[in-house]
């Protein structure tokens, strides 16, 4: 495969550790006040998860197992790239940063929903109301997320794929003892292959 082709499917844009903190204090400086720890709530998932964003509007409350420790995934709620065959279902054990918001989160939230994260209108939120709420708060911290080639990108660029991103240059670069079979784990590759393509250069960051 040539080097063009490569930088194709390589993820393009990432955020760091310290920029998705500033996200997760963002929360709180925009939109009304019942959202927000629910919007911090989604933030943080997302960062430990790796979910694609397809998949966290999926999500439902009894999904959340083992006092909120671990999120159960069944097959019809992941989704796959292209051309892979659908996943068996799998279990991800959470953080206890995440374990603790999520619990505050449901103890607290506004609208009693089969769906975790419900929206102000409907009782589960919509992708594009997750990547609106997103750029609002990128905006807000005003987060320039790294970019492939170098640089560094705009609050319009954060994203929730670049929050999944962002999962593997953390296991990555910031926790140690991570391989890329981890990553690949992590979020659910078929192959190593596949997160070889996308990540291999998130290792030289």
């Amino acid at each position: 495969m040539s080097e063009y082709a490569n930088s194709k499917v390589r993820a393009k844009v990432w955020v760091t550790p310290d920029q998705v903190e500033s996200l997760r204090s963002a929360c709180y400086k925009t939109g009304a006040e019942y959202l927000q720890q629910r919007n911090e709530a989604i933030v943080t998932t997302m960062f430990d998860t790796g979910l694609r964003v397809g998949e966290l509007v999926s999500v439902d409350v009894e999904f959340l197992r083992n006092d909120n420790s671990e999120l159960y995934l069944p097959t019809e709620v992941q989704k796959d790239y292209p051309n892979e065959h659908s996943p068996p279902p799998v279990t991800l054990v959470l953080a206890d940063d995440t374990t603790r918001l999520l619990s505050s989160y449901l103890t607290n939230r506004w609208k009693d929903t089969p769906a975790l994260f419900p929206s102000r209108s409907s009782d589960r939120i919509s992708e594009q109301g997750v990547r609106n709420m997103i750029h609002k708060i990128a905006e807000k911290a005003e987060v320039r997320p790294f970019r492939l080639d170098g640089s560094r990108g705009t609050p319009d660029d954060v994203t929730p794929h670049a929050l999944r991103h962002g999962v593997a240059y953390r296991m990555m670069n910031e926790e140690e003892g991570n391989t890329l079979y981890d990553v690949r784990n992590r979020l659910r590759h078929r192959s190593i292959q596949t997160t070889e393509r996308i990540y291999d250069h998130l290792l030289k960051v």
